[in-house]
């Protein structure tokens, strides 16, 4: 067998094999930040393709980090701050990556940043589990950054070969790159290793039932939740709350009725009179609103309001109402009964 030419230490040789994968991270990182604010201003609140409203599509089946996603979504200056530090945050972490700046303390934020991808976004992806895929690697890969550094082409591996001592001080050892800091790499390795596989697993089977089934999508259509629905005073009233369906595409409500017991229309809207839906009468929840569009009423992906409809022509048939019925362009009805 010929010796490898490689010049290096081991540690700098896995620095070196893992370049692909700190370049690659580094810039899926970076690319959030590079999106958002060189490529298009995605940062201004209430104009279309603010990041806040991606985030809110996160909310209905989020896992374990909910109520902060809902605080977020309810308070929109703390919402913008916090996407604003995010995308400071994606651009700092992805940058000093590619670079190869203090990586084992980077790795430590490709690692945080693909537990938020995945906790929050997970369950997303309308043709192969998008997000989820996303996150588990991001987890995987920036574990496995920090178990290597930085090998050739970084500016750790500059520093280590420059400035004298740095090599032997431990602080750098665990922050940028060099040897690894832990005795019993071993154990190490492999009990983080089986955590996460474990959290790949649990994931897989929460958000989309991959590991023993059945099998589900919840971007595939979309899902709205009915509640809180009264008749008085001449109005209807009722809330609103999408929990499924695509992200980049809203469910477009065509038609809502009033039927009483023997399935008959009482009263109905159609289209054309929802998409003139007065914008006084819904109370929005969330960033993500629900608003009248061209065609329909549009009702974006995590966006909860109340709405409320007047009845007055119906005044003699209000107590004959047993059931709401609203219905999608895509022929989806949902429906509510009245108490």
């Amino acid at each position: 067998m010929s010796k490898s030419s490689f010049a290096g230490g081991p540690a700098e040789m896995a620095g070196l094999f893992t370049l692909s994968i700190r370049l690659v991270i580094g810039w899926t990182y970076f690319s959030a930040f590079w999106r958002r604010l060189i490529l298009d201003n995605k940062l201004i609140p209430d104009e279309a393709g603010y990041i806040g409203e991606k985030f809110n599509h996160f909310l209905p089946n989020a896992l374990g980090i909910k109520p902060l996603i809902e605080y977020l979504v309810t308070h929109p200056e703390a919402l913008h701050k916090s996407m604003v530090a995010f995308t400071i945050i994606e651009a700092i972490v992805g940058l000093l990556i590619i670079l190869g700046v203090f990586t084992r303390l980077m790795s430590l934020g490709i690692f945080a940043l693909a537990m938020g991808i995945l906790l929050g976004s997970g369950w997303l992806g309308t043709t192969c589990l998008d997000e989820w895929q996303i996150g588990v690697l991001g987890i995987a890969g920036g574990f496995t950054l920090f178990l290597t550094g930085s090998g050739s082409y970084s500016l750790d591996n500059y520093l280590l070969r420059n400035k004298e001592g740095l090599r032997a001080k431990r602080w750098f050892s665990w922050l940028g790159s060099g040897n690894f800091p832990i005795a019993k790499v071993k154990p190490f390795v492999l009990t983080v290793s089986l955590l996460i596989f474990g959290l790949t697993l649990y994931t897989n089977q929460f958000f989309h039932g991959g590991v023993w089934g059945p099998l589900h999508n919840k971007s595939v259509k979309p899902k709205l939740e009915i509640s809180n629905v009264s008749l008085s005073n001449n109005e209807l009233r009722f809330e609103v709350y999408r929990t499924e369906g695509a992200d980049v595409y809203g469910s477009f409500l065509i038609g809502i009725e009033l039927i009483n017991e023997r399935a008959e229309v009482l009263k109905s809207w159609n289209n054309v009179e929802l998409s003139r839906f007065p914008e006084a009468d819904i109370h929005n929840h969330y960033v993500a609103k629900i608003k009248p569009g061209k065609h329909a009423l549009i009702i974006p992906l995590g966006a909860k309001a109340d709405l409320t409809l007047n009845t007055a022509d119906i005044a003699d048939e209000m107590g004959k109402v047993q059931t709401l019925k609203l219905v999608d362009v895509s022929g989806i009805e949902w429906t509510a009964r009245l108490k």
